[in-house]
């Protein structure tokens, strides 16, 4: 089937910062854990992850702290995923080719768990709507104010090109997770959190830039790094023997577990809103899924679970939420199963770089898993209450964004970020954290300033949580007013 992939490249545990002293790929003295398992705890203790716990999955602004955060979620991808990573080395590492050298009952579980923990870390506040959020404004000042005067017409300065463009009309949060960890997160250096080449592969779901996104391709749908960070990708292809539009095979794996929580533990959380309830569940599920042995399994023992709940004498409520645990648990362990099983069964495709498809969909699970998610689209992220908190999640970030340009642009000098501003811009100015100024106003950033200056605003409200995007716009409102 074509030139293969090389485990022992794609598992490359060498970082692009050497230690002093040392070469990146040495161990510390004394240190007993392997390079990926450090990439987990570097990543497990960083503060980006902590702010995950503010920031939307589902339901923004909520306030039933048993209704799951990004954070939340985002351990859950990561259990799943390094579920599947100890059973994929374990009890089939021979057939999927390990080598011994790279230490994979450790090396794999560990990967993907960092993976899966830090796929969301680029994500805006309020969900999904967050991301839409900054496509549309930056649509809005995209337009040149002969067509419209109230435009801040952004493209109308030198030195963008198309794909630079493109990196903030169709602005994307696994680029801006991709750029967080190999740039922002700093402390010293240009090297963000310092992971290994393999997590950089794995981490990107689309590996291409905004220029080479094709809808007819599942890897190219989307894109992965910003133009600013090409070099980088160049860089993590080349330590992987990876290359533009082939994924890292352990991505397949991350994106099955992002895949599965989506579709089982969103519908959950609609439960406990009170906008579904486990017998609407089952029967849309019984009537969608038609005859699919999978689907109907799940349902039966999930509904033999609820009848021995029901002669407990439990309230309604409990009755409803222990059945949807257990129909939660019953769904994860089944499509986690089939995950698997697609992964072997598809093992030579995907070294030979030739699969390009979801690993759920080639799974035995593919129709429970589309069921859940029509039921999910139909049934609660179109619900009112849902809708409407998007709504003002999308006029906050419009309004920090409106008062964040104007703050950035408005200095004396344009050629220097760092100029002089009036009290106001100052002061506005002064809000967006210095981690981004200190990476938009380096010297050896070769971006146009233009980009420097769009990216340090896509940067600041990426990095935000929901509630601090909300108390922000309230007080730089308070100034402007």
């Amino acid at each position: 089937m074509g030139e293969q992939l090389d485990w022992t490249a794609l598992l490359n545990s060498r970082r692009r910062k050497p230690r002093p002293g040392g070469k990146a790929h040495e161990p510390r003295l004394g240190e007993d854990r392997t390079q990926h398992e450090r990439d987990h705890d570097r990543i497990l203790f960083s503060t980006p992850v902590r702010r995950l716990q503010d920031k939307t999955q589902v339901f923004p602004l909520e306030r039933n702290d048993s209704v799951r955060t990004r954070l939340t979620h985002s351990h859950e991808v990561a259990n799943m995923a390094r579920s599947m990573g100890t059973t994929l080395a374990f009890v089939h590492g021979e057939a999927l080719g390990f080598p011994a050298s790279v230490e994979p009952l450790r090396n794999v579980p560990a990967l993907l768990e960092a993976i899966g923990l830090a796929h969301d870390l680029g994500n805006p506040p309020f969900g999904h709507q967050g991301e839409t959020a900054i496509q549309t404004w930056m649509k809005r000042h995209a337009t040149p104010r002969s067509e419209e005067p109230g435009s801040f017409a952004i493209f109308d300065a030198p030195g963008l090109t198309e794909p630079m463009r493109r990196d903030f009309l169709a602005f994307e949060g696994n680029a801006q997770a991709f750029r967080l960890l190999t740039r922002l997160q700093i402390l010293n250096d240009d090297f963000g959190l310092n992971m290994t080449y393999a997590f950089l592969a794995a981490l990107m779901k689309y590996p291409v830039p905004s220029d080479a996104v094709d809808k007819s391709s599942h890897a190219r749908k989307k894109f992965n790094f910003f133009q600013s960070e090409a070099g980088i990708a160049a860089e993590v292809w080349a330590e992987t023997g990876l290359r533009q539009g082939v994924r890292h095979p352990l991505t397949f794996v991350m994106e099955a577990c992002d895949d599965i929580a989506y579709s089982v533990v969103d519908v959950e959380d609609a439960a406990k809103k009170n906008l579904i309830n486990f017998n609407v569940l089952t029967a849309w599920l019984r009537h969608d899924a038609c005859d699919d042995e999978v689907t109907l399994g799940v349902c039966e023992r999930a509904e033999r679970y609820h009848a021995d709940f029901r002669d407990e004498g439990l309230s309604p409520g409990e009755l409803d939420d222990i059945s949807m645990q257990m129909f939660r648990v019953d769904a994860i362990g089944t499509m986690v199963r089939a995950a698997v099983g697609a992964f072997v069964a598809n093992r030579d495709a995907i070294m030979a770089r030739a699969f390009d498809r979801e690993l759920m969909a080639a799974s035995d699970a593919v129709v429970l898993w589309t069921s859940l998610k029509r039921f999910a689209k139909f049934h609660v992220y179109r619900h009112r209450s849902v809708l409407e908190v998007e709504l003002a999640g999308h006029r906050t970030l419009h309004e920090l964004m409106d008062m964040f340009w104007t703050a950035v642009v408005e200095r004396k000098d344009p050629d220097d970020l760092r100029s002089d501003r009036e009290a106001l811009p100052a002061y506005v100015y002064s809000r967006i954290s210095e981690n981004y100024r200190r990476v938009a106003e380096a010297p050896g950033n070769r971006m146009p300033m233009r980009y420097r200056e769009l990216q340090l605003i896509t940067d600041m409200i990426s990095g935000m949580t929901d509630t601090f995007a909300v108390s922000l716009r309230d007080d730089l409102g308070r100034h402007h007013g």
